[in-house]
């Protein structure tokens, strides 16, 4: 039975007494807590110390009431206590040698184990001041304004502060190396006063202004290279001042013994075409560009122009290599990242408006019917005469001037060629898409820019037509040449439209029908129906800059086109496809989460009440819809009200928007 410094009596076990400080009998409770605090400030680990190098010389063990006589002169209970805590609490000099009862008996450690005891307890004492040290920096950059607190380059000055936000990072990401970084991090955050979650780790990471507010989290876990190291960049630079055309290298042949240089392929002069390249207005790349003409028996021809960069590269360099460990170049809201390095592909491969361009260009004589009647591809020089975005070329088609005659020609042919592809079978699956553009991303509110366009819009109409178009002459070509390509289709694709035809034309027909297609198959030898698009084949060929599947294309048909023997066999393409697929699924991945955090953004920045149309599309549950916001493009879902049907417009207002959470939270309101 004991009784405590309030004078409380408690029963305890024997065991869990571990020291009884000896002579101090008729003890009154009350005197406890002056007794425990005079032994505190008795404590003096130099005294114990002391003892240590008296008893390592002497090699001599030491009981508690023998060290309070060695130290203190007295074995009194309050010298003894005093050396209990000095022996209980020490970790360097002494240990344990024997246990008589509630006496033991401690021996002094080796010189050299006290050495090094002393300096990990010294590390330890130092890491725990470095830590402390981070903490306070950490609370004190949290309470900073935006604008003043330290920028993401100075927590990475000292290797002792960087060690603990890298690890803190990659407890955020979800993309810790090792136990170490995942204790340091959970460390970090329990000091903080918070939750040990990677979402805790992201806010304090912005909080201390690591981490832009907006910070792309997909884009770091998925740890996509977004710069080109320096060697690539070294090789391209001297490919733009070199600027060499392998397609006219001369082949070396041997005549008569001597040498003989023959010019390998020419390129046929395109340059009195009026040349049209129409994409969007932040495109900073541009792939391909269109002609037209009519013939004197009134047939339409085109020329679809393709950015050559082959012409630069030659399969397996390291430019090519990193170009295919890329897969594609990626377009986000906030940046875009290309597959090569920027100078490269804007200066040296891309079309530029008044400039001799390189181009690949597949020109198409078209029946009456929109089929085709002849064609050819061939190495062409070009001299783009516009540079139009989608809206711009839409307003010249409505003007419908005769100077632009061209572009009348080229909205026909496409028309021809949406009629016959749908009389082969061909799904219009066109619908609203969104497009965003964001300036000054790292700001806490950046500028948001968004665009809904309407795939069916005459211009957009147009130039999809137009690389429908190429990439069925391509995958003609291929097949009639033999040549190993990346033929896509979609053989299963024996989808009944008719079952369909209940519903409303648009994106209420088109998302139904979406929603039951499969993936796209491809075959490297041969052609493969495309059911979707109503082709007997089809070749991506067109985004040789932007797509490396289209560039690997751009091998096989070019060195066909010099007699030269091609790079890939059917294998090794299938090969390369393999991997640079499962890369550009990863990329798509993150252009559409980037795409849809932006959405949210953007709705959450709206003035609260604000109304928006809204399409329903079909129901998922009881009066649960879901809808298309066609103001912003954006699927989502919502309670709508009795009466509403499939294909009717409802008027909605925004709940909740959470950006980083992907929530999104719209109750219909009575139209107005």
């Amino acid at each position: 039975m004991v009784s405590d410094q309030n004078g409380i009596t408690t029963s305890i076990k024997p065991q869990q007494v571990t020291f009884i400080v000896p002579g101090a009998e008729n003890f009154e409770p009350t005197e406890i807590s002056d007794f425990v605090q005079k032994a505190q400030d008795n404590l003096d680990t130099a005294l114990l110390e002391f003892a240590w190098n008296e008893l390592v010389e002497k090699n001599k063990s030491v009981t508690v009431q023998e060290l309070a006589e060695m130290i203190f002169g007295s074995a009194e209970p309050l010298e003894s206590y005093c050396a209990h805590l000095l022996l209980s609490r020490d970790e360097v000099y002494f240990t344990v040698l024997e246990s008589k009862g509630l006496s033991p008996v401690y021996g002094p450690r080796t010189a050299t184990q006290v050495g090094e005891l002393l300096r990990r307890k010294l590390a330890k004492e130092t890491a725990e001041k470095e830590f402390e040290e981070l903490i306070q920096l950490l609370r004190s950059a949290k309470k900073m304004p935006p604008q003043d607190k330290p920028p993401r380059s100075s927590w990475k000055t000292e290797e002792k502060i960087w060690h603990k936000i890298e690890s803190l990072e990659a407890f955020a990401i979800d993309a810790c190396k090792n136990d170490d970084q995942k204790r340091t991090a959970g460390m970090i955050l329990k000091a903080m006063g918070l939750a040990k979650t990677s979402s805790a780790a992201v806010n304090l990471l912005i909080d201390i202004g690591y981490f832009p507010v907006h910070v792309n989290l997909d884009l770091l876990k998925l740890n996509i290279p977004t710069d080109h190291r320096e060697e690539i960049l070294s090789v391209a630079d001297s490919i733009l001042s070199s600027s060499p055309d392998l397609d006219e290298l001369l082949e070396p042949r041997v005549y008569r013994k001597q040498p003989l240089y023959l010019l390998k392929a020419d390129r046929v002069d395109l340059t009195h075409l009026k040349v049209y390249a129409i994409d969007v207005d932040e495109a900073d790349e541009l792939d391909d560009a269109l002609s037209a003409t009519r013939l004197q028996d009134g047939r339409i021809k085109v020329w679809i122009h393709v950015a050559d960069p082959t012409s630069l590269l030659q399969p397996g360099s390291i430019i090519d290599k990193d170009a295919r460990r890329r897969g594609t170049s990626i377009f986000l809201p906030t940046a875009t990242y290309s597959m090569f390095p920027e100078r490269l592909a804007m200066e040296g491969m891309s079309l530029k408006q008044g400039k001799l361009c390189n181009a690949v260009t597949v020109s198409v004589v078209l029946r009456s019917d929109g089929s085709i009647a002849e064609y050819s591809v061939e190495n062409s020089i070009i001299k783009p005469t516009y540079m139009l975005t989608y809206e711009s070329a839409t307003e010249l088609l409505h003007l419908n001037l005769e100077e632009e005659i061209e572009l009348k020609i080229l909205s026909e042919a496409a028309a021809l060629r949406l009629r016959w592809r749908r009389e082969q079978g061909a799904i219009d699956t066109g619908t609203l898409e969104t497009r965003i553009k964001v300036t000054n991303p790292d700001h806490p509110e950046p500028s948001i820019k968004l665009y809904v366009e309407n795939q069916a819009d005459a211009a957009m109409r147009l130039v999809s037509e137009m690389m429908i178009l190429c990439g069925e002459v391509i995958a003609t070509y291929g097949s009639h040449n033999n040549i190993p390509l990346p033929y896509r289709g979609q053989p299963q694709s024996n989808i009944d439209t008719s079952a369909f035809e209940h519903l409303p034309e648009g994106p209420v027909r088109s998302s139904a029908i979406v929603r039951i297609m499969r993936a796209a198959e491809m075959d490297f030898r041969n052609p493969v129906r495309h059911g979707v698009l109503g082709l007997p084949g089809y070749v991506q060929f067109t985004s040789p800059i932007r797509r490396y599947m289209d560039l690997a294309a751009h091998y096989q048909v070019k060195a066909f086109l010099r007699g030269d023997s091609l790079p890939f066999s059917a294998g090794e393409l299938e090969g390369i496809a393999s991997t640079v697929n499962m890369t550009t699924r990863v990329v798509r991945r993150l252009s559409s989460s980037s795409l849809r955090y932006w959405i949210l953004e953007y709705l959450r920045r709206q003035p609260k009440g604000k109304r928006f149309r809204a399409l329903v599309l079909r129901f998922i549950k009881d009066r649960i819809a879901a809808i298309l916001l066609t103001e912003i493009g954006v699927q989502a879902s919502s309670w709508v009200s009795l009466g509403v049907q499939i294909g009717d417009e409802v008027d909605v207002q925004v709940e909740e928007a959470h950006p980083r959470d992907d929530v999104l939270s719209l109750k219909e309101v009575e139209a107005v």
